[in-house]
């Protein structure tokens, strides 16, 4: 059985289809429609409903963290011990909510399919700022699509919802939803099972590993902006499911003197500030890493964990010498990133064999990520860049340069690394390293860019980072080419 609130409304499943998506559950289970699809994979946003969750502070207190999220890829296990909250819970004894007041009286609607979506982005937002901002705004409803009133009308709602916001139902009802959700806390695995179909909610890493073990067909679920697709856009069936996002010894992030460690389940969102200032560019990438929502559901481990030759973090997480530590029973080893990925969506994992947790080296001085894609936010990587050198007096001593989009897997490019390693840091060298990189990929042509497109910004982005390196001034990184 799990259990979660509907807004204050307790809920105890269990026969449900493990399958079956909270975007479903609120329209065909609980009457309430106005959540919409309108995509299914997570780029519109009009399907944004927000979840609360118990978080403790920087000061130790308890309170309820509220985030966006794309119900269309979230599969109604993840809401175990969770609030859900929809656009139907926000008008209060008759009263629409601050953020709907003010996208009438900014004139923020016109057709209304997108509207709910906005409507809970916007909640979201108002909940997470103290004053109007305009880049938390834009960041917030990055993930938002509208097709005929345009943004200026729903930007200006954003910020009159969050300047001197008022008090809300949520607000005077926290100590006592609080204290509901403690109750419902998880203390044991939890179960959907409608008979063929069975999703499993472990707590701690040693229930993980007996369940995989005894399970080794089982899907590992953790953000599932990936996962929920097979089954939202192929129409595929998952027989078994494991949902990690409640062991929080996988959400965690330890901050040693030499590196990072980073649980397997931690949420992107949630890996920005410690990623960010250890490496700002890969902060901005992570700002650059499709919505706010999908950030909010998806994890580091699980972008790793896919395999995908475009996804955004392996390049720079190879790049940066990261290594992953893979649990299987009670074994664990300790593999290199870039040893993990094999070929096309073929890794290095064993039966029964999860990521843990990620090990990012510190003290990369010349670190720098760049990021091309047709849109600026919310878009996939037609080519994805890290660069790291140490150069000692104009003499390049190491390099690791690794590609994301130019292979069927995210790779080190090793031929341009040979012509940097003990050359002098100049434009002749950099030159003949751009050359190389044709002997490193042979990227193949796609819809977002030809394979000659793919390896000209190749060779142009490491052009970039040579000009970046002389005149540090320039502030042009993780741009977006179009």
């Amino acid at each position: 059985m799990i259990q979660f609130l509907l807004n204050q409304e307790l809920r105890s499943e269990h026969a449900l289809d493990p399958n079956l998506t909270v975007l479903n559950y609120l329209r065909e289970h609980v009457g309430k429609p106005g959540t919409k699809e309108g995509c299914a994979s997570g780029d519109c946003g009009a399907c944004t409903v927000v979840v609360g969750e118990l978080h403790t502070n920087d000061q130790g207190a308890e309170q309820i963290r509220y985030r966006s999220l794309n119900s269309c890829l979230t599969f109604v296990s993840s809401l175990h011990g969770k609030q859900l909250i929809s656009v139907e819970d926000l008008k209060h004894q008759g009263q629409l909510h601050s953020v709907q007041q003010a996208m009438v009286e900014c004139h923020g609607s016109q057709c209304g399919f997108c509207t709910p979506g906005f409507v809970m982005s916007l909640f979201a937002l108002q909940k997470n700022s103290d004053t109007p901002d305009s880049q938390k705004a834009h960041e917030a409803l990055a993930g938002n699509l509208c097709r005929c009133t345009g943004y200026r009308p729903i930007l200006a709602a954003a910020e009159q919802a969050c300047c001197n916001k008022p008090l809300d139902q949520f607000d005077s009802r926290q100590a006592d939803t609080i204290a509901r959700l403690k109750s419902i806390a998880p203390t044991q695995t939890g179960e959907l099972n409608s008979g063929d179909k069975r999703c499993l909610v472990p707590l701690t890493v040693a229930d993980l590993a007996d369940l995989y073990d005894a399970y080794p067909q089982a899907r590992l679920l953790a953000g599932g902006t990936d996962l929920a697709l097979e089954v939202t856009q192929f129409h595929r069936t998952l027989p078994v499911m494991i949902y990690v996002g409640n062991i929080e010894e996988m959400k965690r992030i330890e901050d040693f003197d030499d590196r990072l460690e980073i649980g397997a389940a931690t949420a992107l969102s949630d890996c920005y500030a410690a990623l960010h200032h250890e490496y700002p560019d890969f902060g901005e990438l992570l700002h650059r890493f499709a919505s706010l929502q999908i950030r909010n559901q998806g994890t580091l481990g699980g972008n790793i964990g896919n395999a995908s030759p475009i996804g955004d973090s392996p390049p720079l997480l190879i790049a940066l010498g990261a290594q992953i530590v893979l649990c299987k029973g009670n074994t664990r080893r300790t593999l290199a990133l870039e040893d993990y990925f094999i070929d096309y969506r073929v890794t290095a994992r064993q039966d029964s064999e999860f990521i843990e947790k990620i090990i990012v080296p510190k003290g990369h001085a010349l670190f720098r990520a760049y990021k091309v894609s047709k849109r600026l936010d919310d878009d996939i990587s037609a080519v994805c860049a890290a660069f790291n050198l140490k150069i000692d007096n104009g003499v390049i001593s190491q390099a690791r340069i690794a590609f994301g989009g130019m292979a069927a897997t995210p790779k080190r490019a090793k031929s341009c690394e040979a012509v940097l390693v003990g050359a002098t840091w100049n434009s002749a060298t950099v030159e003949k390293a751009c050359v190389a990189l044709a002997e490193d990929f042979t990227p193949l042509s796609d819809f977002r860019a030809s394979k000659e497109y793919r390896l000209l910004s190749a060779q142009n982005l490491l052009r970039k980072y040579f000009i970046e390196l002389q005149t540090p001034h320039i502030e042009t990184r993780v741009t977006a080419y179009v």
